[in-house]
């Protein structure tokens, strides 16, 4: 996810994506999402097992800054708001 302005990139797992992005949406929770205003889902992948997906959030988070912004480039040039897709 990452906030208006495509300045800001959180990376999380979850097991319900569009409960967990609304609740990051509408800043539901306090955390690094809400101080830094991350509303838009611009990315995500799924998995059908929980250990993969955590594996696949290790590497993401592991990357630098500009790895993370490649991989949002890839799926997604023009950083639209995958919300309402999912």
């Amino acid at each position: 996810m990452t906030n208006k302005k495509n300045s800001v990139v959180y990376t999380g797992v979850t097991n319900d994506i569009k409960r967990r992005a609304y609740e990051h949406r509408e800043r539901m929770i306090d955390s690094f999402t809400k101080r830094y205003k991350v509303v838009k889902l611009a990315y995500y992948e799924s998995y059908n097992d929980i250990n993969d997906a955590i594996r696949r959030e290790k590497q993401i988070k592991g990357g630098s800054r500009a790895k993370k912004f490649n991989l949002i480039n890839s799926m997604n040039k023009d950083w639209k708001d995958l919300y309402f897709e999912i």
